[in-house]
């Protein structure tokens, strides 16, 4: 087996989380991600959040798995020539740098297109074109102008962002498939052409749940919302749920055992209706099988605060674990909170590719997020980041096959550092 993307080249101008995460897929599925960052710099992540002296972050090494880095300064007429050079020969060229900044450059789309016509320029923006487009987006204002922050939190307080990065990585997931997609329709075509992703667009499309429940509000109250059951009355904006299900199917995270010491001793219960009978059972209520206050979806929507309550007593005498083992043998949908912790010692996750340890020559070994899509003839081990300008040599020997003369040229010119 091979990479599903060998032959490929990446041409990566990608720094910090949402553009390193589409290239660094990219990779992992076998493209030659070619990563130019600044002489003495590079990627700014290299630095942040360092725990160990002298070493790349985990910030860093967490994002640029499989990819090769050249150091390259484009302002020197020399380093700009050398980057004229990988854009004629790269099939995609990713930046996630500020509005204007490749034009500014000297790179605008036009230019980019005439040295090379099959070339994909695939951009992460902040907003895509209106009034807000030429504005900075980071995580959390991508979140919270995406819809999510709005609708993440509980009614009385304030509204939350998610710790799943979905504004950076999410962004950088839709950007890998925009430029898979161009690809394709590049063996059709034979152009290249401009791909965009917009965070506040991802964020929007990862909130969709929430768009149909805006809808739906026009049409009357949500009842699966625990707002419905206490009797209070919905305004005009979806509100913030807590820990409501998305779905049509109530859920709530109740307690397990433990719950006093353990932030973590929760299990997120599903009381989906093909399964009522098996819920009763469980927690031994027998009688509201048949009742009908409780029998039907539709009567369950105004007791939904009793329901769980009396869930939650039954879940709070057994762990997470064994309550999830109960309910999986009788078909209730449900799952523990798992910590950061459990899940870095889960084998089952290193088993399937999921997690990785992998060996660094300067921090030692650390565990990284493998590929979580997973092709049957895609064999692709994940290897470690790059160390700054650690292929700047190979690339301009191997890939633009430049002679040392030309190389010592380029080196004395101090366009690679």
């Amino acid at each position: 087996m091979a990479g599903a993307l060998d032959g490929i080249r990446i041409l990566d101008f990608t720094h910090v989380q949402s553009g390193p995460t589409c290239t660094q897929l990219l990779a992992w599925f076998g493209a030659d991600v070619i990563k130019v960052e600044r002489p003495g710099e590079g990627d700014i992540t290299r630095s942040q959040l360092r725990d160990v002296p002298n070493a790349d972050s985990l910030y860093f090494t967490m994002l640029n798995s499989n990819k090769r880095s050249i150091t390259l300064d484009t302002k020197n007429r020399t380093g700009k020539y050398v980057l004229e050079e990988l854009i004629k020969i790269c099939d995609v060229m990713v930046e996630n740098f500020a509005p204007g900044a490749l034009d500014r450059m000297g790179f605008p789309w036009e230019t980019i297109q005439r040295m090379n016509p099959r070339i994909i320029v695939a951009s992460v923006k902040g907003f895509g074109p209106g009034p807000f487009e030429g504005c900075k987006v980071y995580e959390n204002v991508a979140q919270c102008t995406g819809g999510a922050a709005s609708t993440t939190g509980f009614r009385d307080g304030l509204p939350l962002v998610t710790g799943a990065q979905i504004g950076d990585s999410g962004t950088g997931l839709h950007l890998a498939l925009g430029i898979v997609t161009a690809l394709y329709q590049r063996t059709l075509t034979g152009k290249g052409q401009k791909v965009l992703c917009a965070m506040q667009d991802s964020v929007l499309n990862l909130c969709r749940v929430k768009m149909r429940d805006q809808q739906r509000l026009g049409r009357g109250p949500l009842l699966e919302y625990s707002q419905s059951s206490e009797g209070i009355a919905f305004g005009d904006a979806v509100p913030r749920a807590g820990n409501d299900s998305g779905g049509g199917q109530p859920g709530r995270i109740l307690k397990c055992k433990g719950w006093e010491t353990d932030p973590n001793a929760y299990i997120y219960f599903i009381t989906q209706a093909q399964v009522w009978k098996q819920v009763c059972e469980v927690i031994g209520k027998l009688e509201w099988i048949e009742h009908p206050d409780y029998a039907m979806p539709a009567a369950r929507f105004s007791r939904l605060n009793e329901i769980f309550n009396e869930i939650e007593k039954w879940t709070m005498t057994r762990t997470k674990f064994d309550v999830m083992d109960i309910l999986n043998k009788v078909d209730i949908p449900c799952g523990p909170i798992l910590s950061m912790k459990e899940i870095a010692e889960d084998a089952s996750l290193y088993a399937t590719g999921t997690l990785a340890r992998v060996e660094h020559p300067v921090r030692g070994t650390y565990i990284t997020v493998g590929n979580p899509i997973k092709l049957s003839d895609n064999d692709v081990p994940v290897e470690r980041s790059p160390l700054l300008g650690e292929h700047t040599e190979e690339i301009l020997k191997n890939i633009l096959k430049l002679d040392q003369a030309s190389i010592d040229t380029i080196k004395a010119s101090g366009a690679i550092g």
